[in-house]
């Protein structure tokens, strides 16, 4: 493992025509590769979790599985709604939809209690998911009709308008956390190098690796189907790990021509950083990779598809910056070479002395009083730097979670601005609780009596819809009823939550329950949200104890030390729950709703915590094997376990925070963005990132290792390797 770098790189040295050729030709081939196979996207059935995924299967058997739906709201532009009016427009509209392909049925018009709307809804061909893809023909007849009668306001949502307009919002949200944290990205870069060409080169190779990935994520997808959010991870990941990489890799490579002192050629000092620098990329984008597979623990097809779009873009990364970043070191190195040539001619040509630039200090005044505490005082500084992130962590305690459904996505969107009206006049839609039951074709009337009792006792109860009657529906074989029965609260809200234990623990119990062979199951937008988070719940306890399994023997076994590998999980541990302590402070409350911009949900969204610790856990490691690989560089060059652990930590301080600032620039560009579940994960990733780097990092790690001393390293240390560089220092 410690060579196989040395050995890519002296070959990348030697041929880097080749080795750039190489690159993008493979990048051309992947992303050519998946655009020919195209994306398998995920079903309805990818979805089904719990109970409420149970019920959807029976319904889905039988042919009664929920139908995308729209819904047309016609109102008076001004004034009183004139029903005539509305409904000749009504009319045209059933017409011009019963004419389409993707419509199934058009229902008849339902006016509002209040008299102020008229209501027109449309059900949709094919799957639930199939919607979105399906709606625009719908969304141009309903605009069609709008322009007919400028005196009424004809308006469309439903889930296939309002998913639409989630997903045209989430591109365009990628392309401005784009343009915000490229160009910042750059400007660290160029203060990091001092030199465009420098500064370009993590950028490029950042870029490409996203780019192969696009495409090896698509030949994925037919694997393990792809919901959609794959995409928003890559460019996330890509991004942060690609420069990160990157910038470890040439700041090594100059460190080794500086101590050279012109002494070596470019390809000599590429295999001098790839012995140390290219190993702990190895060793790191391994560690992530680990951490970021436990994902698929929690068998679910959002976290499967978020764990490959991190896997394949972190392993692109690693293989390019072992492969084509050297290559182009070698290029740029001669080219530094001859130009120094050339201004060494003219110098003595004009009879100029030839002088020789003193090398740069490593870190500068911050970082040197940065690490000061922490080398006088490690005691105090350990245990004050520990208080302070756990205090940081303290509102984790009171972490509350939600699944975020259609009621928290943002109403910049126009379908949901439309929704809001709709749910105003017609309370009814609101939320939906589907009740299936299979039973045997005999037995099928007593199951319908049953469900009906059921729906009876249901509109009795304060939390459910009093208007209209329960809707029954029956598969022609008489083997699946369902009944529908209308909340009029959001879905994230405790009433609609109440309202669906009221009918699991009291009226199902009570009715159909006592069916004997019946299978009774609830399913809805409630159903669905609560039984995800108790899925997601129940998974975690699993996921992180193999992520802190994982993280602890790859550490352990990257530094063949047991107290490294338990300091690596214990430190993760820490800066993971600082993190969220902090997200729960933020978003769960109200208080920073303006300065951030966004709507509280009084709760996280389900996926974020479970998805952050394991990422965080995976991007910790990445600082964690660097820092560490410069202490046992320095040890095996004879320092003692003080002396390396000052100096490894004082020339890894710099790119370190270098390249945290570049992944909390990144990470925090999704806090611009609309959806408030992207927010939250920049946000987190942000903090995380920042407090990793700067406390975890540069305090409580070397409190930590100057107190352990010697324990935390194992007794007879390994023999340097000939690739490696002259002694440090």
């Amino acid at each position: 493992m410690r060579l196989r770098p040395v050995h890519m790189a002296r070959w990348s040295a030697r041929h880097p025509w080749r080795a750039i050729t190489g690159w993008f030709l493979f990048v051309l081939l992947c992303l050519g590769a998946g655009i020919a196979a195209g994306s398998n996207a995920a079903t309805t059935k990818d979805f089904w979790v719990g109970e409420a995924g149970h019920a959807e299967s029976m319904a889905t058997d039988a042919g009664l599985q929920r139908r995308p739906t729209e819904h047309i709201l016609i109102r008076s532009a001004s004034g009183p709604l004139d029903t005539a009016r509305a409904n000749e427009a009504a009319r045209q509209l059933t017409a011009r939809m019963r004419a389409l392909d993707e419509v199934r049925a058009v229902e008849a018009p339902v006016p509002s209690a209040d008299g102020t709307a008229l209501r027109v809804s449309v059900v949709m061909q094919g799957a639930e998911l199939d919607g979105k893809k399906n709606v625009v023909p719908l969304l141009a007849e309903t605009a069609e009709v709008a322009d007919a009668h400028p005196e009424l306001v004809v308006e469309e949502t439903g889930s296939p308008a309002i998913s639409k307009g989630v997903n045209d919002q989430r591109g365009d949200d990628l392309a401005l956390s784009e343009r915000l944290s490229l160009p910042v990205t750059l400007v660290i870069l160029l203060a990091v190098f001092g030199s465009v060409v420098m500064a370009g080169v993590p950028l490029l190779l950042a870029l490409s690796s996203i780019a192969a990935t696009m495409g090896l994520s698509m030949l994925a997808s037919h694997l393990l189907p792809d919901p959609g959010v794959g995409t928003n991870m890559i460019l996330l990941m890509g991004l942060a790990v690609g420069v990160d990489y990157t910038l470890f890799y040439l700041k090594r490579e100059r460190e080794e021509r500086a101590r050279a002192g012109g002494r070596l050629g470019p390809e000599a000092l590429v295999e001098l950083a790839a012995a140390t620098a290219g190993r702990a990329v190895v060793v790191s984008g391994l560690a992530v990779i680990v951490c970021t597979a436990t994902l698929y623990l929690a068998t679910d097809v959002i976290f499967s598809s978020l764990a490959t779009g991190t896997i394949l873009v972190v392993a692109v990364a690693v293989l390019s910056s072992l492969t084509v970043l050297p290559a182009l070191l070698v290029k740029l190195g001669h080219r530094a070479e001859r130009r120094a040539a050339r201004k060494a001619a003219r110098r003595a040509k004009r009879g100029a002395p030839v002088t020789t630039k003193r090398p740069k200090p490593e870190n500068g005044r911050i970082f040197t009083a940065l690490l000061r505490p922490a080398q006088r005082h490690p005691v105090a500084t350990l245990c004050a730097s520990v208080l302070v992130m756990l205090a940081i962590a303290a509102p984790a305690l009171g972490l509350k979670l939600v699944d975020p459904g259609k009621d928290t996505f943002s109403r910049s969107i126009p379908a949901m601005q439309v929704y809001d009206r709709l749910t105003a006049a017609y309370p009814e839609l609101l939320v939906k609780h589907e009740v299936v039951t299979r039973t045997s074709p005999d037995r099928a009337p007593e199951a319908r009596a049953a469900l009906t009792e059921l729906g009876r006792r249901a509109q009795a109860d304060p939390l459910f819809a009093r208007t209209g009657k329960p809707v029954l529906r029956t598969s022609a074989d008489g083997r699946v009823t369902v009944l529908e029965l209308a909340v009029p609260h959001p879905a994230p809200s405790d009433e609609a939550i109440a309202s669906l234990d009221h009918l699991r623990d009291r009226y199902i119990p009570a009715t159909v329950g006592k069916l004997a062979g019946a299978d009774t199951a609830v399913s809805g937008d409630v159903a669905r949200g609560q039984d995800y988070v108790h899925h997601e719940r129940g998974k975690l306890p699993l996921v992180i104890g193999f992520l802190l399994l994982f993280t602890f023997v790859t550490t352990a076994v990257a530094f063949r030390s047991a107290a490294i590998g338990l300091i690596g999980v214990v430190l993760n541990l820490l800066s993971a729950a600082a993190a969220l302590g902090a997200l729960v402070l933020v978003f769960q409350g109200t208080w920073a709703e303006g300065l951030l911009d966004f709507d509280s949900l009084g709760a996280i969204a389900s996926r974020v915590p479970l998805f952050l610790f394991v990422l965080l856990f995976g991007l910790s490691m990445d600082y964690q094997v660097f820092v560490v690989s410069r202490i046992k560089e320095a040890m095996d060059h004879g320092m003692t376990a003080r002396e390396a652990v000052l100096e490894g930590i004082a020339r890894s301080a710099k790119v370190v925070t270098s390249a945290a600032l570049v992944m909390v620039t990144i990470f925090a560009a999704f806090v611009f963005l609309h959806l408030t579940e992207m927010k939250q994960m920049g946000f987190c990733l942000a903090v995380a990132v920042l407090l990793d780097a700067v406390v975890i990092r540069m305090m409580i790690l070397p409190s930590l290792l100057l107190l352990l001393g010697e324990r935390a390293w194992p007794r007879k240390r390994q023999a340097t390797v000939a690739a490696e560089p002259l002694p440090v220092g």
